[in-house]
């Protein structure tokens, strides 16, 4: 996989850095957590609170494959229509040193939610999610999350009406012009391509491919949407573990294909999905490796983490070709 001849642009989110060129750095996995059908919640006592047990639980284990395999954890906190994000954004912040997004529905919720990071300092380490081509008044919204300080942020460029790549490219660039009529500078723009089945991953790609050589920026999309709509479907004709083959390849097929964040789902599955995209990555890396002779920029990347002897052997191979070619 060759290099971008665009500059690639570096996000570096509560000290966890993604982007820049194919194979440099590891990808993103963002795992949603409070979400409505989370475990987190016992059945029918969303009003009541949620299992802190369970919920440090989830945080610790993520963090450990983060350790683990080199692939990123991030939280995707999910408020629903009426909450606040207070207790969430309390919550995580005391057990993890994880980034985070703040996800809403309802506009209102996600600027409140955004200020709230700003009382409590955590900019740095927090990316909105998001900007909507289908949000009416957009160019408010912008306004709005600039004022309150927001460093970071997600675009969504899926449009409903022309789900072809060069749809996601005019996406782009609607929000991008919003951005720039309200005088807003953001320190990180990551464009979201996302879809809503499996398949259509690709399709994530191919644009992905396409905003990194026109912009150079970080790019992501939900494959999560494509495995977890398929659930039941799929458990009926392969039982859980088979849908969950689906999801950690789903998940691993898109960490490869031009991807530096994805949505993965509930955090309950990160340790499925964790190791299939470290694989993925140190897959990635090796095939650059191949092209430009350079190994990940990150010393934590998944190639470098779990396969160091190998990394290792790819040096010393390339540099005795190197060596014989030149006598």
């Amino acid at each position: 996989m060759n290099r971008f001849s665009t500059e690639q642009k570096v996000c570096e989110i509560g000290g966890a850095k993604f982007g820049g060129q194919p194979g440099e750095y590891p990808t993103v996995c963002c795992f949603s957590i409070f979400q409505e059908s989370d475990k987190v919640f016992d059945k029918g006592s969303r009003r009541k609170g949620f299992n802190e047990a369970r919920a440090t639980e989830l945080l610790n284990a993520a963090d450990k494959l983060w350790q683990d395999t080199g692939a990123i954890a991030m939280a995707d906190i999910v408020a629903s229509p009426g909450e606040k994000f207070n207790k969430y954004v309390d919550f995580v912040t005391s057990v993890s040193d994880m980034p985070f997004c703040i996800d809403a529905i309802m506009l209102k919720a996600k600027v409140a939610g955004a200020a709230y990071c700003a009382e409590k300092g955590l900019l740095d380490r927090m990316f909105y999610n998001s900007l909507t081509i289908w949000e009416e008044d957009i160019e408010t919204e912008v306004k709005e999350i600039a004022d309150i300080g927001v460093k970071h942020v997600l675009l969504v460029a899926f449009d409903q009406d022309d789900q072809t790549p060069m749809g996601r490219i005019k996406g782009t660039e609607k929000l991008l012009n919003a951005i720039e009529k309200a005088g807003a500078q953001f320190e990180s723009i990551i464009v979201d391509t996302t879809t809503l089945n499996a398949p259509a991953c690709a399709l994530c790609g191919i644009s992905n491919q396409l905003i990194k050589e026109k912009w150079g920026f970080a790019t992501g999309s939900a494959p999560s949407n494509g495995s977890y709509m398929e659930l039941q479907r799929f458990k009926d004709l392969f039982e859980f573990k088979g849908w969950a083959g689906f999801d950690a390849g789903l998940e691993a097929l898109t960490a490869f294909y031009y991807h530096d964040l994805i949505f993965t789902g509930p955090m309950a599955g990160a340790q499925r999905v964790m190791p299939a995209v470290a694989l993925a990555d140190a897959f990635l890396a090796t095939s650059v490796f191949n092209d430009t002779r350079e190994l990940p920029k990150d010393p934590n990347h998944p190639l470098l983490k779990l396969f160091p002897d190998f990394a290792e052997q790819l040096k010393v191979a390339w540099d005795k070709a190197g060596e014989l070619k030149g006598m």
